[in-house]
């Protein structure tokens, strides 16, 4: 998942958006809409800040198709993908707040208050957060023919050869960079992370040769495992991917304290009634549990996990600290 956080959108989309925000929203925050009647009432809206067709996309599709029918109406989903989530989300800050309109939150939402000097919106206040959808691993890959045999053996060499060793990414200021910068540091090494236009480039430079060592969100990447062009050395998270059972986590090959999880979550805008949000809850965790959800977020190598509101805080927030004292490390400068 690519986090657009360096990409700009065009003038006249960035005018509409500051002019949205200097008006402020319709509704006085502090004081809920009236939701009348049984809720919903009318088709709902999932904006997505990514483009069709990545996995926050197709993960958002998929929970959305299975709560609309829990609901008992269609649930859209809208992309609003660029400026580092700030269209998205402000788009849904300032929605009405009655529950048909909600917010498909990402690590990329964390990450963007430390790559941001100043957020038009808070996302601890401005926003109520209703369930995780699922978490999903990076990868750290090499070419099939590569000298290195294991991550450990990556990190002797890399601290037998400090700077030697190079590792690409995409985009300064996605998760694989971030995730990168990170490693170089919780494993005491000193590596030059190259960040690249997109993954096709990545993965054409680690075919190539001309890097050592890829990360990358795993899903995509596991028929490229699976056909033998790719080996994967290990994955991101605090658990094996059930997809590559014979791959360790970072931990397991010698690289204690690292732990990264991309993920999706839900959220509204914050004055949305309290007994609206317990019926998005309920009809969320309801999908997350249903045979096709759980199949198609495996297909993308997405791990269906739901949790409680104060849950889905708590991870924000901690996630947002996280991310803010690597972007401070990686010596990253706000814009």
């Amino acid at each position: 998942m690519t986090f657009e956080a360096l990409r700009l959108p065009g003038r006249r989309q960035l005018l509409g958006a500051a002019s949205a925000w200097a008006l402020g929203p319709w509704w006085t925050h502090g004081q809920a809409a009236s939701v009348g009647g049984s809720f919903p009432t009318r088709p709902l809206t999932l904006v997505v800040p990514f483009a069709p067709g990545g996995i926050a996309d197709l993960v958002a599709r998929a929970v959305a198709e299975e709560m609309g029918h829990r609901l008992g109406q269609t649930m859209i989903v809208d992309n609003r993908p660029g400026a580092g989530s700030l269209v998205a989300t402000q788009a849904v800050v300032n929605a009405r707040p009655d529950g048909h309109t909600l917010l498909l939150l990402s690590n990329g939402h964390a990450v963007s208050v430390g790559l941001f000097k100043k957020l038009p919106y808070d996302l601890q206040k401005d926003l109520a957060p209703i369930t995780t959808l699922g978490h999903f691993d990076l990868g750290f890959f090499v070419a099939q023919g590569s000298r290195h045999a294991s991550l450990a053996d990556v990190v002797a060499q890399a601290r037998a050869r400090p700077g030697g060793l190079t590792i690409g990414t995409i985009t300064p200021g996605s998760t694989q960079h971030l995730a990168a910068k990170w490693f170089e540091s919780v494993a005491g090494i000193e590596a030059l992370v190259v960040p690249f236009k997109g993954t096709p480039a990545v993965l054409s430079a680690l075919r190539a040769g001309d890097i050592d060592l890829a990360v990358e969100i795993l899903g995509p990447w596991i028929s490229q495992v699976q056909s033998g062009t790719l080996r994967a050395l290990a994955v991101s998270s605090d658990q094996r991917n059930p997809a590559l059972p014979q791959v360790p986590t970072v931990q397991q090959a010698g690289v204690p304290g690292y732990q990264v999880s991309s993920w999706n979550a839900l959220a509204a805008p914050a004055a949305t009634p309290p007994e609206v949000l317990t019926t998005l809850h309920r009809a969320a965790r309801q999908a997350l549990g249903a045979p096709a959800v759980i199949s198609a977020l495996q297909r993308l190598g997405v791990r269906a996990q739901g949790s409680t509101p104060d849950e889905t805080q708590a991870l924000l927030k901690r996630e947002t600290q996280r991310w803010g004292a690597v972007i401070r490390a990686a010596q990253i400068v706000p814009e």
